[in-house]
């Protein structure tokens, strides 16, 4: 099947809200947003909805955007459907001075820019889906910064679809709930959205990957802070009295299987990753994510922290090895079951379209993961992007513009009543 996505302002949009730096920060989750940098773009977007006449568009003290698209015609009585992107970038690559363009692609490495002398590039052999792009135009980065589709490629997309709804009045939809949000690439997780006064039955997060993906299933989540605390003296001295806190440190990281870890896992594979470690003789630490789809895998792993830390106590004193576990999210999964519509008009819009539509799980989180469990039902559609949180990520106009309408035969689907 040929499908030639209609055109829309969604890559004009994206090449504008990428080089507003909104990159989050883990070391300041106390404040919300984390970075004051997020405010700038939840202006933009605030100051864009109202243009287009939703007249209640808001950007508030904590960088939240939210707007309400009236419903079309005859569909005023029916239930309101959200759409949710995060407005945020990745702290894995620098973020700030974005410089988007477009490359044609014609087959090989697809070649971002030129670093230090040799090219920024992703092969066929790194993303099989590339030799698909041929003859495309692809937005990438110059090579020295993330592209921020990741995810704003979504913000973009709702926004080119209110623009659309807005324009041409006899498309169907119901009232529309937009909500841009920020620190999801911190886990977040969209917590202070007042759902209530959102009002949305159900919704949609646009954070995904590559067309015809449909998320519903998602890690669980935790993260682990490890403390280790040392007796320190003089090397010359420490036989039988010295605890190294990063000996211990590397001993505990010792107790978990080496096998689990992000880079020797796929699919519904689980995993311990440590992420962050720090520190002295006397005291260190490493922070630890954990990650799983079963819920008593996920229970167990966190067990295991826990034994880990009791087994070196046991061997060096009580108090030397101390966890910490934070929960982050949850699989969605646990509270999606029963609403198949949600699933059933994502893969007739995205069928519609062309896509081989397929529901994958996500191996990582969403803001919808978070908001399900808090009440709002909220599975995650495509972007139709690449290689995030790095470099070399990079987005098909082609893939923008096709989300466009896929969202629109989305909210479509709902401009009736649901089964």
């Amino acid at each position: 099947m040929t499908y030639n996505p209609s055109p829309s302002d969604a890559l004009e949009r994206l090449l504008r809200y990428v080089q507003v730096d909104t990159q989050s920060d883990s070391h300041n989750e106390a404040q919300t947003p984390s970075t004051a940098c997020q405010h700038d773009l939840a202006r933009m977007l605030a100051g864009e909805l109202l243009e287009l006449g939703c007249s209640d568009a808001k950007a508030d003290e904590h960088a939240y955007v939210t707007a309400t698209l009236p419903a079309s015609a005859g569909a005023e009585g029916l239930p309101a459907l959200g759409l949710i992107a995060h407005i945020d970038t990745a702290m894995d690559a620098p973020a700030s001075g974005v410089k988007p363009h477009i490359v044609r692609y014609e087959g090989g490495p697809l070649v971002s820019g030129i670093v230090d002398g040799g090219p920024v590039q992703t092969t066929p052999e790194q993303v099989p889906g590339l030799a698909q792009l041929v003859g495309q135009d692809i937005v990438v980065t110059d090579g020295t910064t993330l592209l921020g589709a990741d995810d704003k490629a979504g913000v973009a997309e709702i926004m080119a679809l209110v623009a659309r709804l807005v324009a041409n009045p006899e498309l169907a939809h119901p009232a529309l709930k937009v909500a841009f949000v920020p620190d999801e690439e911190i886990g977040h997780g969209a917590s202070l959205l007042d759902l209530g006064a959102f009002g949305a039955e159900w919704a949609y997060t646009v954070d995904g990957e590559s067309l015809g993906e449909f998320n519903y299933e998602c890690f669980s989540a935790s993260q682990a802070t490890v403390r280790a605390h040392g007796v320190a003296v003089h090397p010359g001295m420490a036989k039988d009295v010295m605890v190294n806190a990063i000996t211990v440190l590397r001993e505990f990281e010792d107790l978990l299987p080496a096998n689990e870890r992000p880079e020797h896992t796929e699919g519904y594979e689980g995993f311990f990753h440590p992420i962050e470690v720090g520190g002295t003789v006397l005291d260190a630490s490493c922070t630890y994510i954990i990650r799983d789809f079963d819920a008593e895998r996920f229970s167990a792993r966190e067990q295991l922290m826990q034994d880990a830390a009791a087994f070196l106590n046991r061997r060096h004193g009580e108090g030397t090895v101390t966890v910490e576990i934070r929960e982050q999210y949850r699989n969605m999964a646990e509270h999606l079951r029963g609403l198949d519509f949600l699933r059933d008009n994502a893969f007739a819009a995205m069928e519609a379209c062309g896509m081989d539509a397929r529901a994958v799980p996500v191996r990582g989180g969403t803001d919808g993961a978070q908001l399900t469990f808090r009440g709002l039902p909220c599975p995650n559609l495509p972007t139709g992007g690449y290689n995030f949180h790095g470099v070399r990520e990079f987005i098909p106009v082609r893939s923008l513009e096709a989300m466009v309408d896929v969202l629109e035969g989305i909210v479509a689907r709902f401009a009736v009543p649901q089964a």
